[in-house]
């Protein structure tokens, strides 16, 4: 995991996770957590909310004497708190995927899988900078920007689609009403991020004033009745981002067969934001996601550009 939070921009993760890589601490409170690179995660997390709740000024200064004084705190966050990091710089990511799969004026009902606090399933209330141009109000309260190479383009960012319901499916939904949920939602931020950590604070405070609907449940077993009921006057946009990876391989099936016989009964767009192997042909930075949109009828698949996992980063294919 050490190359990983190197290589998504947290030096001090990166950093800490090779000095206590073998400390037999680590491996008593988090050795046995599957899957494996969940476990730095959820215990960086754990050391992180320490600090935002103020009972650790610095705790990344001492990271081994910690995990002895708060092995009790550790042992349990490890073992119950689901990694949630609902980074909303993804929705700069999603956008050109929602427009692309609506027309000028369409009507959209969102359903997102595995929504956490459903940050992105408010995408249309930020505002967003490419290359190109740029989308949504001149006075939101949170504009989304990154590195885009070769597009979206221009046209395709005049495009003004319309939401009308929001709807996300979460085993553990956060609830960001509840101060204590949202502090647990930010310690999963890598601490040294600080804009990633000011960006969600915008966005938590811009979801309070309206939040969306979210369901706690399995996707998998909701799902169906959810694209059996929707309405004929808008179209149904499921979207899920590094949500599926948590799936096993045959359940990955599963949700594939969901949507193709749901698409074969009327209209419905799947946006996918998902982690894939890298192509030898990527250059490093730009193929470790890819954002891949189907749409009913047909049932074609396009996948429209390439990206790293926290979207800051786009090559666009389309």
């Amino acid at each position: 995991m050490a190359e990983s939070f190197e290589q998504g921009g947290s030096p001090l993760y990166a950093r800490l996770a090779r000095e206590v890589a073998d400390e037999p601490l680590v491996a008593e409170i988090a050795g046995g957590h599957e899957p494996r690179w969940e476990a730095p995660m959820r215990l960086f997390a754990g050391l992180h909310l320490l600090a935002l709740t103020g009972e650790e000024d610095d705790p990344w200064s001492r990271v081994p004497e910690l995990l002895r004084e708060r092995r009790a705190f550790l042992e349990r966050f490890v073992a119950e708190q689901q990694v949630q990091t609902n980074e909303v710089q993804r929705a700069w990511a999603l956008l050109p995927a929602f427009l692309e799969a609506a027309a000028d004026d369409a009507t959209l009902d969102l359903v997102e899988l595995g929504p956490s606090a459903g940050l992105n399933l408010l995408w249309d209330r930020y505002r967003y900078r490419y290359p190109a141009g740029t989308w949504g109000a001149e006075d939101a309260p949170l504009e989304l920007a990154g590195e885009a190479e070769g597009g979206p383009p221009p046209a395709l960012l005049e495009r003004r689609p319309v939401v009308r319901r929001r709807l996300g499916i979460d085993r553990w939904p956060v609830d960001l009403r509840d101060p204590a949920q949202a502090l647990r939602l930010q310690s999963f931020v890598w601490a040294d991020q600080t804009a990633r950590l000011e960006r969600l604070r915008r966005a938590i405070e811009i979801a309070r004033r309206d939040p969306p609907e979210l369901v706690e449940g399995d996707y998998l077993e909701l799902l169906p009745e959810v694209l059996a009921g929707r309405a004929d006057d808008a179209l149904t946009v499921v979207f899920h981002s590094a949500s599926t990876g948590y799936l096993r391989s045959e359940e990955r099936e599963r949700l594939r067969g969901i949507l193709q016989g749901a698409g074969a009964e009327g209209p419905l767009a799947r946006i996918s934001y998902e982690f894939v192997e890298r192509d030898a042909r990527q250059e490093v930075g730009f193929g470790t996601f890819a954002l891949d949109l189907t749409l009913w009828p047909g049932g074609e698949t396009r996948n429209l550009a390439r990206l790293d996992g926290h979207a800051n980063r786009m090559r666009w294919l389309a």
